[in-house]
């Protein structure tokens, strides 16, 4: 009776050991500092991606600016001097940027200027400026019109300031983009 009595405890052990299996401190604690790991790689991708996507409103607002510059003087002789001249239908102040337009017209096509400017209003953003201008083309008098778009090296760049000479390509501190 002794060794049966043995058995039946020992059945009754091993059953009581499959049903109370669980995970220990230790294991728990492994898996949060995995999650941790991961989650201080992942998470300045997704900030730096979610910057990205902030600045691609401005990138697209500021090219629509360019192109209706180069509209608006193909039927008036004159760059736009505001947002509202380019009849392109953007806001001039969104969540993150704050839009403006002006321009150089001095009579003489190829000294005019139309421009378009982004001025971040959210922290760490970059800003950017889209300039049209005219070029003669040939000995004639014809001329066309040329765009660029250029982003700022750092944020917080003014572009007002940045291109009060208003010139043919990227002040300093700004990148060619397009």
């Amino acid at each position: 009776m002794k060794t049966e009595l043995k058995a039946k405890f020992l059945n009754h052990l091993l059953k009581k050991k499959k049903e109370d299996q669980g995970f220990t401190l230790i294991e728990l604690l492994v898996v949060i500092i995995i999650i941790g790991i991961l989650s201080a790689i992942a998470l300045p991708s997704f900030l730096n991606q979610a910057k990205k996507a902030k600045q691609s409103e401005a990138k697209t607002y500021v090219g629509s600016m360019n192109r209706g510059q180069q509209a608006h003087y193909t039927e008036n002789d004159t760059f736009a001097t505001t947002i509202d001249d380019l009849g392109i239908g953007i806001s001039t102040n969104t969540q993150n940027y704050q839009y403006r337009a002006s321009a150089l017209n001095n009579g003489t096509n190829v000294d005019s200027y139309g421009l378009g400017y982004s001025q971040a209003k959210v922290a760490g953003l970059k800003n950017y400026v889209g300039s049209v201008y005219l070029e003669q083309v040939g000995s004639n008098s014809e001329v066309t019109s040329l765009a660029f778009l250029c982003e700022s090296e750092a944020a917080g760049r003014d572009a007002a300031t940045d291109y009060a000479a208003r010139s043919t390509e990227c002040a300093t501190g700004w990148k060619l983009i397009k």
